[in-house]
């Protein structure tokens, strides 16, 4: 091979080996859980790895050491471009996503997986037009599994048990539900509970039962009150700067759609799911109080918190979305 064939050659090797890094898209994933929480370890990072293998390297996905904000700043992070991709809990910004609180209220069934999957779905099918999450791409929805009543100073057993109980909350719908039965609710960040239920400052929290293994809350939060169905649920968001994703070959686009929306939202389920039931064997095995609301009981609470629903309902209509519609199918999925 002469000089030239040689030069020639390397040319070429050269620009093949800048052609593929070109092809390979860094997306920065900023990230506030602790990196050892199983929707970090068990969901989030087999999707990474997933989307990477699907679009053949093209798109690679960074979690960030660190996260870039607060919790409740994850959407405008991604947003405005300060972070490829973000997720968060749309509780942590009240009263602004007021259609996915249907998704939230009372007894909106017992399995993480189910309504994962119904959430994005329904919200897809009926919400997504009215454009709450305006700004990103939507990657897809999820719900923690069923939204339930952990305590420290004394049980909750019947709706009297409720009276002035400071209870740690989200926000969102089980904000309003707690007031409607009587407590005091906290609307405190999910990271500040151990300290507060340490320090006497709340009595309690509700929180699907995966969190107090998450959280450390075993030993201060020794009675758990599991109202079937669930007393609320917590949705989440996986959201993409909107203009990032339109920069991706439409190729790419489809590929991260595919690894994301239902399936995404199925296998976030099934984790809390397995969570949930370990983490009830350990609170059981830990000898802590477990309590199953009895059918009066949860009758009451059905009855106390019918007007959250009838209020959302008028809410969203407002918003020319059909909301009996929305919620008469989400029912019909989760039940």
């Amino acid at each position: 091979m002469n000089k030239t064939q040689l030069f020639c050659a390397a040319l070429t090797l050269s620009m093949t080996a800048s052609v593929s890094q070109a092809e390979t898209v860094k997306l920065s994933m900023s990230s506030w859980l602790p990196p050892t929480h199983p929707l970090v370890t068990d969901v989030f990072k087999p999707w990474i790895e997933d989307v990477k293998q699907a679009t053949e390297g093209r798109i690679e996905i960074v979690m960030l050491p660190s996260p870039l904000g607060h919790p409740k700043t994850h959407f405008d992070l991604a947003r405005d471009g300060q972070a490829d991709i973000t997720y968060s809990t749309h509780a942590f910004n009240p009263g602004r996503f007021k259609l996915t609180e249907m998704f939230e209220l009372p007894f909106s069934g017992d399995s993480a997986e189910v309504t994962s999957v119904a959430t994005w779905e329904v919200y897809s099918k009926y919400f997504a037009k009215a454009g709450e999450h305006e700004g990103v791409q939507l990657l897809s929805l999820f719900t923690n599994g069923p939204g339930q009543i952990h305590t420290s100073t004394k049980p909750i057993k019947e709706m009297t048990d409720f009276r002035g109980m400071k209870l740690r909350v989200a926000g969102g719908a089980a904000q309003d539900i707690v007031e409607v039965l009587g407590g005091v609710p906290l609307h405190k960040p999910v990271s500040s509970t151990f300290e507060l239920m340490s320090n006497g400052v709340a009595d309690g929290t509700l929180f699907p039962v995966e969190s107090v293994s998450s959280f450390k809350l075993q030993d201060i939060a020794t009675h758990t009150t599991l109202v079937p169905g669930g007393l609320f649920n917590t949705t989440l968001f996986l959201a993409m700067n909107k203009d990032r994703f339109d920069s991706l070959p439409a190729e790419d686009q489809k590929t991260l759609m595919d690894m994301s929306g239902a399936a995404f939202a199925k296998r976030a389920g099934q984790m809390f799911d397995a969570q949930d039931a370990r983490v009830l064997n350990e609170l059981k095995a830990n000898g802590n109080d477990i309590t199953v609301a009895d059918p009066d009981f949860v009758a009451h609470i059905r009855t106390s918190t019918a007007p959250i629903t009838t209020a959302w309902v008028e809410e969203a209509k407002n918003k020319g979305v059909d909301a009996e519609a929305a919620l008469a199918e989400y029912q019909e999925r989760v039940h």
